[in-house]
């Protein structure tokens, strides 16, 4: 008798040779003949990577994005390992910020105007020779004026994960899930990349000597780039001269660059402060870790939310997820002032830090939806430069708040909740973006 759900072969004689044929159902079989349980379908994340060259721009991007962690750390190193001034090295980097939010919606609009690869390339080019003449004039000892001017002149980097989120954005169009998925991951691979990047720039600038960090974190841009450009079959097609506006004008792209500003200054005051708080009990070196566990929460939860299947639009989810951030903010603040603890901070970071990915991955899906065909590139810098100015207004406010009041630096840790109470008002009260898709 035949295994049960199979045909019976059909069973014929030629010349001297007995044949059995069997037309049952051709699929994988198991043992002793059955057939196998079917291939479970791929999860979202390898479903990405099917797409013809996603995975070849993926890996030039993510090589291209790792050194924009390791810029600033190398910079101030370098600098005040030379000059003997943080002071200096701190109004440097604070220079070249400044310079970058000034730029890089330039760049992004000749990227959007020209194409990726023809304008990526040339402008990574310049931002190596500003670096490399950062490295001479630290190296032989030029006046404080020219590291300014060298420093600004990295400011044509392009917005490396701008770009790769723009190239998901045309891959998937007709894909929102995949897209979400999409954007989950590039928000993962910021943190990632923004995790690792001060560790390895401390690493090689002290084991190596202090300019290795900007010389090799030029190389590897440079080199992730020109990979990332030859993936030309990805590449969204350029709009070319065009009488449109900038996305700023937008109906809803001005108060969403607010939450923008505002979350920023989450990021910039925590940080600052957690390594106050560290300092000031004498665990100056534990602020690295600690502020690793905030990124390393971040990232797993980007990456879950990314599997999840969202079906609320992006505008309803935006006030939750700040509310989130808002409500977990609170967590590191209550550590600090009730246990005085490094050790109690640590996993208040961790949860804290699980709220900002979701929020972040649904604010680019924000900017995604309400920036102008053609445009992606350019909202998706306007918004990157709306966080470095939070980054930096909220890096100067959380050290004024340190160092002007008393006691343990715990009251320090209400600045990020502030900002992110401040953003939530902005999304509950200059919603606009609230229209139809």
């Amino acid at each position: 008798m035949p295994p049960s759900g199979r045909t019976a072969p059909l069973l014929t004689v030629t010349a001297d040779t007995l044949v059995a044929a069997d037309f049952g159902p051709r699929g994988r079989r198991g043992p002793a003949g059955q057939p196998r349980a079917p291939r479970r379908p791929p999860g979202p994340y390898r479903r990405l990577f099917t797409h013809p060259g996603a995975l070849a721009f993926t890996v030039g991007n993510l090589i291209a994005r790792l050194p924009m962690g390791m810029f600033s750390v190398s910079a101030v190193i370098m600098i005040a390992g030379s000059r003997g001034s943080y002071a200096l090295a701190g109004a440097v980097v604070a220079t070249g910020l400044g310079a970058t939010a000034l730029v890089a919606p330039w760049t992004a609009r000749m990227v959007d105007r020209h194409g990726q690869a023809r304008v990526a390339v040339p402008a990574t080019a310049m931002a190596l020779l500003g670096g490399s003449a950062l490295v001479a004039c630290v190296h032989w000892d030029a006046p404080d004026w020219t590291l300014f001017a060298s420093y600004a002149a990295t400011a044509t980097a392009p917005n490396t994960g701008g770009m790769s989120r723009a190239r998901w954005a045309h891959l998937l169009k007709d894909d929102p899930a995949a897209l979400h998925t999409a954007n989950s991951f590039e928000q993962a691979a910021d943190e990632l990349c923004f995790m690792l990047g001060p560790v390895v720039a401390a690493f090689v600038c002290t084991a190596l000597f202090p300019e290795a960090g900007t010389l090799i974190g030029g190389l590897v841009c440079m080199t992730g780039v020109l990979i990332f450009a030859a993936q030309r079959a990805t590449e969204p097609p350029p709009r070319g001269r065009t009488p449109v506006k900038s996305p700023i004008r937008t109906p809803g792209i001005a108060p969403l660059l607010l939450a923008f500003l505002a979350t920023g200054a989450v990021f910039g005051s925590l940080e600052v402060v957690t390594i106050a708080y560290a300092d000031a009990r004498g665990q100056a070196s534990a602020a690295g870790v600690v502020l690793g566990l905030q990124a390393a929460g971040s990232c797993a939860a980007g990456l879950a939310y990314g599997a999840l299947r969202v079906t609320a639009p992006a505008e309803r989810r935006f006030p939750l997820c700040l509310a989130a951030m808002t409500t977990l903010m609170t967590l590191p603040w209550l550590a600090a002032s009730t246990t005085d603890s490094l050790l109690a901070l640590a996993p208040a970071l961790l949860l804290a830090g699980m709220a900002t990915a979701p929020t972040m991955i649904t604010s680019m899906a924000l900017v995604q939806r309400l920036t102008p065909e053609g445009q992606l590139n350019e909202g998706m810098t306007l918004a990157v430069t709306g966080l470095l100015g939070g980054v930096a207004g909220g890096s100067a406010l959380g050290g004024w708040v340190v160092e002007h009041t008393a006691g343990s630096g715990a009251l320090g840790f209400g600045v990020p909740v502030g900002a992110a109470g401040v953003a939530l008002g902005v999304a509950l009260l200059g919603g606009t973006w609230r229209r139809p898709s």
